[in-house]
């Protein structure tokens, strides 16, 4: 049994590490580092897969998330609703830029923000809806693009999760990511297009907030000197842009990968006590960037009882965003308080295999029935 790892990076690497050499001692020939023609090529490839008239490449997700709030003129003390299950990055930015966060539970089997709390939650001070597409799937979006038409509020997609997933409810239809105002997305190298690096971008079918999104990630400026507005320096480097480029081949392959080591999970664990294993609306694949289960037995002891074994696992997430320190928000969210105490993630990438499954599915096995 090989060594098991969350993400097996350089697995991936090694199928295609001809071409990924050869885009990178392309831009060291060039010596064109910071904004080479990979940069477009790649933007305008991932704009073609997706099916969507702009994307515009900055230095990771979070930026992404940043500059689309600023692209949005939102003002101090203006509220974004977005869940209280999620990594921090969703509510940093909107605190960092003086917007209030507005905090609400999520769904107990889709993991992603509760469109009926969504609308309780409404005031009229909110101004934008930020749903996450947790773990690879794509969050309700006819549901909550319903509710922003109703509220005249913008839909900021955090997709760095679920980057290639589809959502088609029969009438919706697209690309995840897609569908909001703006869709913002990370390049982390364990996601499922991952860099070398860090890297992130932005998209969106507006023509003027795709100006308005470049200017803010180039210093405010669309002619170099001449600052239009106050922005930042965030740009992704043409060598992770030209690794990218050559991954974007191979996405939908790796999403099939990634759905077949999570089927084979499903099979496996489908009848083990205590344990719930993914749930897929109809209206959404799900590109499983994590394979997450809920384990109402002794999630913890179970954790380190693979850990012990050579099987890493991971909590996503631990502690909720109303309990973090940095916020300390005061509410009711009995749903993310559950999650926390019972998720657990198993390996999942595109280089998993049956054998690797089976060993992890044996030893969760025997630990349930100790």
């Amino acid at each position: 049994m090989s060594t098991l790892k969350m993400v097996d990076l350089y697995g991936q690497y090694s199928k295609i590490k001809s071409e990924i050499d050869s885009a990178i001692q392309q831009v060291i020939d060039s010596s064109a580092f910071i904004k080479g023609p990979q940069v477009n090529e790649f933007q305008s490839n991932l704009a073609n897969y997706l099916k969507i008239k702009h994307v515009i490449a900055c230095a990771n997700g979070t930026d992404a998330l940043q500059i689309a709030l600023m692209a949005l003129d939102l003002k101090p003390g203006d509220e974004v609703i977005t869940p209280d299950f999620t990594f921090i990055a969703t509510v940093e930015v909107i605190s960092l830029l003086k917007l209030k966060p507005v905090l609400v539970d999520v769904d107990p089997t889709s993991f992603n923000i509760d469109p009926d709390k969504v609308r309780k939650a409404i005031t009229k001070n909110t101004r934008a809806i930020l749903p996450v597409h947790l773990y690879g799937l794509c969050s309700n979006m006819k549901e909550l693009l319903a509710i922003a038409r109703e509220n005249n509020l913008f839909a900021v997609e955090d997709n760095a999760q679920a980057l290639g997933g589809t959502y088609n409810d029969g009438q919706l239809k697209g690309k995840a990511g897609t569908l909001g105002t703006i869709g913002c997305t990370s390049f982390f190298p364990s996601k499922n297009l991952g860099c070398f690096g860090d890297g992130g971008a932005l998209m969106t079918n507006d023509d003027a907030l795709a100006e308005k999104i470049r200017c803010i990630a180039n210093h405010g400026a669309k002619v170099k000197y001449y600052n239009d507005e106050v922005g930042v320096n965030s740009r992704l480097d043409t060598i992770q842009a030209a690794i990218l480029d050559v991954k974007l081949k191979y996405i939908d392959q790796y999403i099939t990968n990634r759905q077949k080591a999570a089927n084979y999970y499903t099979d496996r664990l489908n009848d083990f006590e205590n344990i719930e294993i993914p749930v897929i609306p109809d209206y959404s694949d799900h590109v499983f960037h994590q394979y997450t289960i809920k384990y109402t037995g002794d999630r913890d002891g179970l954790k380190k009882y693979l850990s012990e074994l050579g099987i890493p696992t991971m909590i996503y997430y631990p502690v909720p965003i109303h309990a973090q320190k940095a916020f300390q928000v005061r509410g009711s969210f009995p749903i993310t308080e559950m999650l926390t105490k019972t998720v657990l993630s198993l390996p999942m990438h595109t280089e998993l295999t049956a054998d690797q499954q089976d060993y992890i599915c044996d030893k969760i096995e025997t630990f349930i029935r100790k």
